[in-house]
């Protein structure tokens, strides 16, 4: 009998060992570990959150990067396209003022060839008024003769 009692003992001893074990150690335990795999999966959760979220910043730093670029290609170019209408304009209006001093230079011209003509038909008539008084003998009058040295200028 002894076998029995001792037997019945331990098994009662080890049901109230396995009862003890599982309210004060395997249950906060179980509830400790729980907790921590929660934690894990939210921090991988998280994780994975964070890397989609730094793929979508990445993409959209691409694609702001991309467009500024483009904006700085078209600000270049409107630049250039500007600076060549500039340039364009100044050429004309050299041309244009270029033009404008020489027609003032050539009516400079044209009237000093003019004034120059004058004084020379006024002395071609002098020396005819002198060379035919002196083929006359005698003093010729200038406004008697105003008609005949009125056309022989004319015809100079």
């Amino acid at each position: 009998m002894d076998i029995g009692i001792t037997l019945f003992a331990q098994v009662l001893a080890f049901t109230i060992l396995i009862w003890l074990v599982n309210k004060y150690m395997w249950g906060p335990l179980n509830d400790v570990m729980e907790a921590r795999r929660a934690k894990i999966s939210d921090g991988l959760s998280a994780s994975e959150q964070g890397k989609k979220d730094m793929e979508r910043a990445e993409q959209q730093a691409q694609e702001m990067l991309k467009e500024a670029k483009q904006e700085a290609a078209s600000i270049i170019n409107q630049a250039q396209t500007r600076s060549s209408q500039i340039v364009d304009e100044a050429k004309t209006t050299a041309i244009e003022e270029a033009d404008r001093v020489k027609a003032g230079a050539q009516a400079e011209i044209d009237q000093e060839v003019n004034r120059a003509k004058e004084a020379l038909r006024k002395q071609v008539s002098d020396l005819a008024l002198i060379g035919a008084s002196k083929v006359l003998g005698k003093e010729i009058d200038a406004k008697a003769h105003q008609d005949v040295l009125n056309d022989l200028v004319s015809q100079l």
